[in-house]
């Protein structure tokens, strides 16, 4: 049962094939519960692990085609139906000892981006690009789910080693921060005493990897909708009610939020879309922004002074209103205990020759959500970076990693395992 770097290789470039963007990804969702339900897992799927009620960002066309697809791409129909919409999944492994309990989180979908067509990038070279046009695994997030499948046959291998619990979370939709909230609220990891997550390649090389990452901003992605009515531009504006000018006025406002005196703050108004007609006064307009602070209350400042606003705007204008939260994600400050024993593991690895570069990482992820959950029922947590050589940079057409380290990162996870459980 011993995995090899071949057959890491092997699932990650399957993954590679059938990339699936956030809370479409069934398909995947169910091969890994095929892989795991067959060396004795027991695999916690749909409300058991997803609390709708926090679920962010996920839209019903996107979900029935996930499902469409992963059905033409022969699904296990066993797990189609006990996802009850929602993907990801949890697996479980219980030693039958009494002990600690560990959640290790690995993301799932994948970027909407179009994987480049050079017959010199490897994956069209050796035959494993992506087959759904438009989306693709651009973040090196089937190297996380091939880590996760490794650390798991490890864990069947050495059971008779080990005592307490560890929870294998397949999250969701982590591209735009959605997914660990739902998880998260589902309470499927609030007995656990240790956290870990990580990203393979981001912002480090072979050979380096990042125990302690810092400055994960607090975030918010916020889409506000105005409704208002349509009318004659030339006969009869009078009769409209302007939903273009009220989202024109919320944007400039918005960019005008003061900053947090207390920490950092930002700001991003993404997307502005209204109007069907030059001659028509615009009933529609969406706008979709995001705010981020340096932490979780400034963040909050920042997200309570856009509804502010929103509202407001509304009222001036005469135009109804909704907002959606369509992601968040919070800052979270990784444990001591954690930190040393990844600096000792990894740099043991044979690969490895650094493992305590400083790195701010001044941006969000929402494995924190899922962190801070453990750390605030009295656990610990980590987030850390496996280095790998790339190709190009994250979310980019182009991109690709080096494989070897899938190896690297399945016999750190396995060895903080085993120190925290053995």
């Amino acid at each position: 049962m011993s995995i090899s770097l071949e057959k890491l290789i092997q699932w990650r470039r399957e993954f590679h094939q059938f990339p699936e963007t956030g809370w479409s990804e069934f398909w995947t969702t169910s091969k890994i519960a095929d892989y795991l339900s067959e060396i004795g897992f027991e695999i916690l799927l749909g409300k058991q692990i997803i609390n709708p009620d926090f679920v962010r960002g996920r839209s019903q066309a996107v979900v029935e085609k996930g499902i469409k697809r992963a059905k033409e791409y022969g699904a296990n129909p066993k797990w189609l139906e006990k996802m009850e919409g929602y993907t990801g999944c949890v697996a479980v492994f219980d030693s039958g000892k009494p002990g600690k309990t560990v959640a290790l989180r690995f993301d799932i979908d994948c970027v909407d981006v179009a994987e480049t067509k050079d017959p010199n990038h490897r994956a069209n070279q050796l035959g494993f690009a992506s087959l759904n046009e438009g989306e693709m695994h651009a973040c090196g997030h089937d190297g996380h789910i091939t880590i996760g499948l490794g650390v798991a046959h490890w864990l069947m291998e050495h059971k008779d080693k080990l005592t307490g619990k560890v929870k294998i979370v397949f999250q969701p939709a982590e591209e735009g921060v959605r997914g660990a909230a739902a998880i998260a609220a589902s309470g499927i990891i609030d007995d656990a005493n240790y956290f870990a997550g990580s990203h393979i390649s981001f912002c480090a090389n072979s050979g380096t990897v990042l125990a302690n990452p810092r400055n994960f901003l607090s975030t918010t992605k916020v889409d506000i909708r105005y409704k208002g009515k349509s009318a004659h531009a030339g006969a009869a504006p009078h009769l409209g009610q302007n939903a273009l000018l009220a989202a024109a006025h919320a944007v400039t406002q918005l960019h005008g939020i003061s900053r947090h005196g207390e920490g950092m703050t930002r700001i991003n108004v993404g997307v502005l879309k209204a109007g069907s007609g030059r001659n028509v006064i615009p009933s529609e307009a969406e706008i979709k922004l995001e705010v981020r602070g340096e932490n979780k209350a400034i963040n909050q400042y920042m997200a309570d002074q856009v509804m502010q606003i929103a509202q407001g705007v509304a009222t001036s204008f005469g135009v109804t209103y909704e907002t959606e939260i369509m992601g968040e994600a919070v800052d979270m400050v990784n444990d001591a205990e954690l930190v040393e024993l990844i600096k000792e593991i990894a740099i043991t690895q044979p690969q490895v020759h650094s493992s305590d570069q400083d790195y701010a990482f001044n941006a969000s992820e929402d494995a924190t959500i899922l962190g801070r959950r453990v750390q605030d029922n009295g656990g610990k947590a980590i987030y850390f970076i496996i280095g790998a050589n790339r190709t190009a940079e994250h979310h980019q057409a182009e991109f690709d990693f080096d494989e070897e380290q899938l190896l690297t990162g399945v016999n750190i996870y396995t060895a903080l395992v085993e120190r925290l459980l053995a």
